[in-house]
C-alpha cells in the first residue's frame, strides 16, 4: 500500500513538472530556429560523412598499385627420361618473386585531380545543404509567424462581431431593427468559426513543417519579429551564379576535365618491373631473374581514342547543362523580383488607400444603421469588406515576406 501511494505521488509530481515545463517553454526566436536547425540537421551530418569519405578516398588516388607476389614452377619435365622428376633437369626450378606495376605520372596526377574534385563536390554539397536548411527553416518560421498574426486578426474580428451583436440587440430593444437582423451576427460568427477551423489547420501544418527542422522546439511560442528582409535586385543578379542548383557544376566540371586527362594519359604506356628468385636442384645452383613490362597502346584508334572522345563529350555535357541551368535561374530570379515588386506596390496601395476607404465606409454604414437610416445588410457588407481587406493585407505581407526570405536565403551570402 505504501509503495502504491509513493508511486501515485511520483506520477503526480512528474505530471506537474512536465506541465510546468510546457507552460514555461522557451520562446523560439528566428535566429534560435536557424541555430537549432543547423545544429541538429541530419543532412549536414550526412554531408560531413560524405566529405570524410572523399578525403579518405583521395589518399590512395595517385598511389602505385599494390605489388604482386609471384610464386611458380618453371620448366618442370613431363616426358622423357627426366619426366615427372624435380631434380633430373637443370632448368627445373621453383620461383618466388615480386612484381610492381607503375602507371604513368600523368595518369596518376589525373586520378589525384579527380579525387580533389570529388572533395570539392562534397564541400559544395555541404554548403548547399546548409543553405537549404537555413532557407527552409526561415520560411517555416516566417509562415508560422504570419499565421499567428492571422489568428490575432480573427480574434479582433470576433470581438467586433460581438460588439455588432450588442448593437443589433440595442436596435431591437428600441424597435428600430427587424427581428431578422438578430440572425445576421450569428451568421457572421459561424463564418468566423469556419475561418478559425481553417486557421487551426494551417497552424498545425506550419508547426509540423517547422518541427521537421527544429524538432520539439516548434511547439514553443514564437518570440520577436522576422528579421529585415531587404531585396537588392542588382546584388541578386550578381549573385545568381551562386544559386545552390549551380554550385555543384564547378566540381563536376573539374571532375570531367580530370577524367579527360586520365583518358589522354592512357595513350602513354604504363610499365612494370619484377624480380624473382629461382631455386633449382643443389647440383645446379639457384638463379635470379629481373623483368620489365611495357604496355603497347598500338590500337589507340579503337581503344584509347574513343575513351578520350567520350570523356570530352561528358565535359561538354556538364558545361552545357550548367549554362542551361544558369539561364533558367536568371529567368526565375527575374520573375521572382518582378513578383516581389508587384507585391510591394499592391501592399502599399492596399494598406494606405484601400484600407482607409474601407474603414471609413464601415463606420459610415454602421452609424447609418444605428441612426435608423441604413440597413444592417449594408453595415454587414461594409464590415465584411473591411475584414476581407485586412486579411488580404496580411496575405500580401505573408507572400512578400516568404518571397523575400526565399530569395535572400537561397543566395546565402547576402542573407541576414
Amino acid at each position: 500500500m505504501v509503495r502504491r501511494h509513493l508511486s501515485a505521488i511520483n506520477w503526480i509530481a512528474a505530471f506537474l513538472l512536465s506541465g510546468f515545463g510546457i507552460a514555461h517553454a522557451e520562446p523560439l526566436s528566428f535566429t534560435t530556429a536557424l541555430s537549432l536547425a543547423e545544429a541538429q540537421a541530419p543532412a549536414l551530418a550526412a554531408r560531413a560523412a560524405g566529405l570524410d569519405a572523399a578525403r579518405w578516398a583521395a589518399i590512395p588516388a595517385d598511389a602505385l598499385p599494390d605489388p604482386k607476389l609471384v610464386v611458380g614452377l618453371d620448366n618442370f619435365p613431363i616426358s622423357g627420361p627426366p619426366g615427372g622428376a624435380f631434380t633430373r633437369d637443370s632448368m627445373t626450378m621453383g620461383r618466388v618473386g615480386l612484381q610492381q606495376d607503375i602507371p604513368g605520372a600523368a595518369k596518376r596526377q589525373a586520378r589525384a585531380d579527380a579525387a580533389a574534385a570529388a572533395i570539392a563536390r562534397e564541400q559544395t554539397l555541404g554548403a548547399v545543404a546548409r543553405t537549404t536548411i537555413r532557407r527552409e527553416t526561415a520560411l517555416a518560421w516566417i509562415e508560422r509567424y504570419y499565421i499567428e498574426q492571422r489568428g490575432s486578426l480573427l480574434d479582433a474580428l470576433d470581438a467586433e462581431n460581438r460588439l455588432l451583436g450588442a448593437a443589433v440587440r440595442a436596435q431591437l430593444a428600441s424597435q428600430r431593427a427587424k427581428a431578422a437582423d438578430a440572425v445576421i451576427p450569428r451568421q457572421e460568427a459561424a463564418e468566423l468559426a469556419d475561418r478559425r477551423d481553417a486557421w487551426n489547420r494551417d497552424r498545425a501544418q506550419a508547426t509540423a513543417t517547422l518541427r521537421r527542422w527544429v524538432g520539439d522546439a516548434a511547439t514553443a511560442p514564437l518570440a520577436g519579429l522576422p528579421p529585415p528582409l531587404p531585396i537588392d535586385a542588382a546584388a541578386m543578379r550578381l549573385q545568381v551564379q551562386n544559386h545552390p542548383d549551380l554550385q555543384a557544376y564547378g566540381p563536376m566540371a573539374q571532375l570531367a576535365e580530370a577524367e579527360v586527362r586520365e583518358a589522354q594519359a592512357g595513350k602513354n604506356p604504363d610499365w612494370g618491373v619484377g624480380v624473382a628468385y629461382q631455386r633449382r636442384s643443389p647440383e645446379y645452383g639457384d638463379m635470379v631473374s629481373l623483368q620489365v613490362t611495357v604496355d603497347l597502346p598500338v590500337f589507340s584508334g579503337s581503344r584509347q581514342d574513343p575513351r578520350i572522345a567520350a570523356k570530352r563529350q561528358e565535359a561538354l555535357r556538364v558545361s552545357g547543362e550548367r549554362e542551361a541551368a544558369l539561364r533558367a535561374q536568371r529567368e526565375a530570379l527575374d520573375r521572382d523580383l518582378a513578383d516581389y515588386a508587384n507585391l510591394t506596390l499592391q501592399l502599399e496601395r492596399t494598406a494606405v488607400t484601400k484600407q482607409a476607404l474601407a474603414e471609413e465606409k464601415a463606420k459610415l454604414q454602421l452609424a447609418a444603421y444605428q441612426a435608423g437610416t441604413g440597413t444592417l445588410t449594408d453595415a454587414i457588407a461594409a464590415r465584411r469588406e473591411r475584414a476581407e481587406l485586412r486579411l488580404g493585407i496580411l496575405d500580401l505581407e505573408t507572400r512578400r515576406a516568404l518571397l523575400a526570405a526565399q530569395l535572400l536565403y537561397t543566395y546565402d551570402a547576402v542573407a541576414p
